[in-house]
């Protein structure tokens, strides 16, 4: 649900920029307050990975003729918290805007703000701790992770219709974009809700204490991570590298709206373009595999990169509060 430059009007666009530069600024704050051990560092770095290569991967929504991916919001929530799983999903959104012409850098703020503002600063705190705080199971934390991610990704569709009618630069009809907007992605947030349940119970089976020490912002000690950040770095690898070659054609829900919209309406507008295509090294993923390889690498190193500072930060504040 990557929203392109020609959705929104200059100032729309620079006012939601904006917003998420001071999401993203208020989060480095706040994030100083994690006692993030070093052992959740390489953890944070292969699940950022892991989600970049699983938004490559276009799924078919049956009889419509659309399709949807991942956008991962929740899953890195559940497993860094929030704070954290936000400054994670915010520099996915930025490699894929700079390296793959992935949503448009008018529109980047945006993008931050629907994939990484609601899931992780709004829906997890608000919904998905809430329905575990009577202690984690694999039934509660699946029913979280479905409501989260459903509740989040409808919020999300809504704010880009809503976007998109305050910038009053398409011909879009409110009512009609919406109506196809919400549903398209109920179904696609109860895919996305479902894969995201499959991986965190699969890492609760093998390491419970790293999801109940998150969920209670406790430090994670005492435990090997080794074999859980083997498997998610072999997952992104496989999910990077193959499976991104068999990704669906059909458009993604936000295209398939849009194209919808525009058929019933009789608009025709062209609402694809985006302003740094060509400064993108890879634009639209030209070679999937090669793209899923180099984002996965980046994005590994600059979410590994925030959660040395995180703990170089603690580290420092701990220091001084003894000297």
């Amino acid at each position: 649900m990557h929203m392109a430059d020609a959705l929104l009007s200059p100032s729309v666009g620079l006012a939601m920029n904006a917003v998420s530069i001071a999401a993203i600024g208020v989060s480095v704050a706040k994030v100083k307050k994690y006692d993030l051990s070093e052992k959740m560092v390489p953890i944070m770095g292969v699940a950022g990975a892991l989600v970049f290569a699983g938004q490559m991967i276009n799924f078919t929504i049956p009889g419509t003729g659309s399709s949807g991916h991942i956008g991962g919001g929740i899953l890195l929530a559940g497993l860094l918290g929030g704070v954290p799983a936000f400054l994670s999903i915010a520099a996915v959104l930025i490699i894929q805007c700079l390296f793959f012409a992935d949503g448009g850098l008018l529109a980047l703020g945006s993008n931050i703000f629907v994939m990484g503002v609601i899931p992780c600063l709004v829906m997890y705190p608000l919904i998905f701790k809430p329905l575990l705080k009577n202690g984690t199971s694999y039934k509660r934390l699946t029913v979280a992770s479905i409501v989260s991610v459903m509740t989040g990704l409808e919020l999300g569709a809504f704010g880009v219709v809503l976007l998109t009618l305050l910038s009053g630069i398409t011909a879009l009809p409110f009512g009609t974009f919406a109506a196809l907007m919400l549903p398209i992605h109920l179904a696609i947030g109860l895919v996305e809700g479902i894969v995201t349940a499959a991986v965190l119970c699969f890492i609760y089976k093998m390491r419970p204490e790293i999801l109940d020490t998150t969920r209670s912002s406790e430090r994670l000690s005492g435990v090997s991570v080794k074999k859980i950040v083997i498997i998610l770095a072999i997952c992104a690898v496989v999910v990077g590298a193959g499976l991104s070659l068999f990704v669906s054609q059909n458009p993604d829900g936000l295209e398939w709206s849009i194209a919808k919209t525009t058929e019933q309406s009789g608009t025709g507008d062209d609402l694809h373009a985006n302003l740094q295509e060509d400064i993108a090294i890879l634009p639209d993923y030209k070679y999937p595999s090669l793209s899923g390889i180099i984002g996965g690498a980046v994005t590994f190193a600059l979410a590994g990169a925030a959660g040395i500072v995180i703990t170089k930060m603690k580290k420092g504040k701990k220091v001084a509060q003894d000297g």
